[in-house]
């Protein structure tokens, strides 16, 4: 049997849970008589450690007899919550999740806690190795990573002590993986880490993001299409904003690490960037590249946060020009200094929440409109549905995934760009 792998989470995660897969199966696991199921698990909120909760105990019900692993920044965090649950077998680490070693440790049924769960201090981990990929599973674009963990400390993210310090995967590692997936047919490779406006800094000579995108994209002329997930625009370096300038095969699209509109919570978020500065960084871009896309992370709610302050993020959405928008309520996450601080009401935190979709809807509403009667090239996903280079959804007939096409945009549903096809090009 195939070893499953549940993923939750960020495109890290989706990455990485391609190296397990192939290390699992190296270990043995897809020879079991009743198959393995991994889940690969994300602790960016209580919601999201909830529902992998929720799955791994469907996961026993549906196949009692199958051996469940546990890994992924929830079981980081808090291994004891996983060990707890009579439904798991095996507790790994982020770190020990990418070695084969670790899955024929699988134990006996029955153990005790300390037996089901390996999972060292991320923070001894000191570099990220290069783990090639052939391919993303159901997956029409290829992820690599260039980055793991965080040197920062926001008061609201658990997410370093998921993943443990910055620490870069060398610039001919990851130029060499971004070849071996253009090899085998993918049109699109998207850059992902934890934080990946950091790259660099602990590797030799100290190599920017900007002087990783224009390598790959000389060094890797068969990719059609590099894009970069989200980034901390206070990081940008020059060579990334001339990037986005001149290099068309970056694609016009930036996920920005936001958070918040109101310069007082920023700095309560020990964040580093003031909400001018992230005007600023739009303007700019825009300047560079006229049809640039901006999304954009906001949380709503965040301790001591009052009704002037929420009306800043709420603001910045047209200041910045933001379209496709990731709203989080706040989530206290316990070990953070955010949970210690005064919380809003959560009847609050869940109004103010569902106003900031209304305005992230708006402009999205507006946005589409506005790409009505333009041509479009299209990366297809699955059959009907393909992205725009601005990440933009649109149904589309013709093309198999990771096809592009050229497509004249006639319209819009509300949800979707719709559009017919110009000419197919296989990728």
């Amino acid at each position: 049997m195939a070893v499953d792998i549940v993923t939750f989470g960020c495109r890290l995660n989706t990455y990485e849970s391609e190296v397990m897969r192939r290390e699992a199966e190296t270990a043995g696991l897809g020879a079991l008589k009743n198959g393995a199921v991994i889940f690969n698990t994300c602790a960016v909120t209580a919601e999201a450690v909830r529902q992998a909760k929720q799955s791994i105990r469907k996961a026993r019900r549906d196949n009692p007899n199958a051996r469940i692993i546990v890994t992924g920044c929830a079981a980081q965090t808090d291994p004891a919550a996983f060990t707890a649950m009579g439904e798991v077998d095996l507790v790994l680490g982020n770190e020990e999740k990418l070695k084969s070693s670790s899955y024929r440790a699988l134990p006996d049924f029955g153990v005790n806690d300390t037996e089901k769960a390996r999972v060292n201090d991320i923070m001894s981990v000191r570099e990220t190795a290069a783990h090639m990929v052939d391919a993303i599973e159901g997956r029409a674009r290829a992820f690599v990573q260039v980055q793991n963990g965080c040197d920062h400390r926001c008061t609201f993210c658990i997410i370093p002590y998921g993943r443990g310090n910055s620490r870069s995967v060398p610039m001919g590692a990851v130029v060499e993986q971004v070849k071996r997936l253009a090899g085998n047919g993918y049109a699109e490779v998207v850059l992902t880490g934890v934080d990946i406006t950091s790259y660099g800094a602990d590797l030799p000579g100290a190599p920017k993001l900007g002087r990783l995108v224009k390598t790959i994209l000389k060094q890797v002329p068969d990719v059609r299409r590099l894009r970069l997930s989200s980034i901390d625009s206070i990081e940008a370096d020059d060579d990334l904003l001339d990037a986005v300038a001149n290099e068309r095969r970056l694609m016009p699209h930036l996920h920005l690490s936001l958070q918040a509109g109101d310069d007082m919570i920023l700095k309560r978020m020990k964040r580093r960037h003031l909400r001018d500065d992230s005007i600023r960084f739009c303007d700019e871009a825009r300047r560079l590249r006229p049809e640039i896309v901006f999304g954009a992370d906001i949380i709503a709610g965040f301790p001591t946060e009052t009704e002037a302050m929420f009306e800043n993020s709420l603001r910045i959405v047209e200041e910045c020009g933001l379209t496709h928008l990731h709203v989080f309520p706040f989530s206290p996450r316990q070990g953070t200094p955010a949970a210690r601080m005064p919380q809003v009401d959560r009847a609050v935190v869940k109004e103010r929440a569902a106003r900031l979709r209304a305005a992230g809807e708006r402009a999205y509403q507006a946005h589409l409109a506005a790409l009505s009667g333009t041509r479009q090239s299209l990366l297809v996903e699955r059959d009907g549905l393909g992205r725009t280079e601005g990440f933009t959804l649109a149904a589309i007939a013709g093309g198999g995934p990771g096809d592009i096409i050229d497509a004249m945009v006639t319209g819009h549903d509300g949800r979707q760009l719709l559009a017919s096809p110009l000419a197919a090009r296989a990728a």
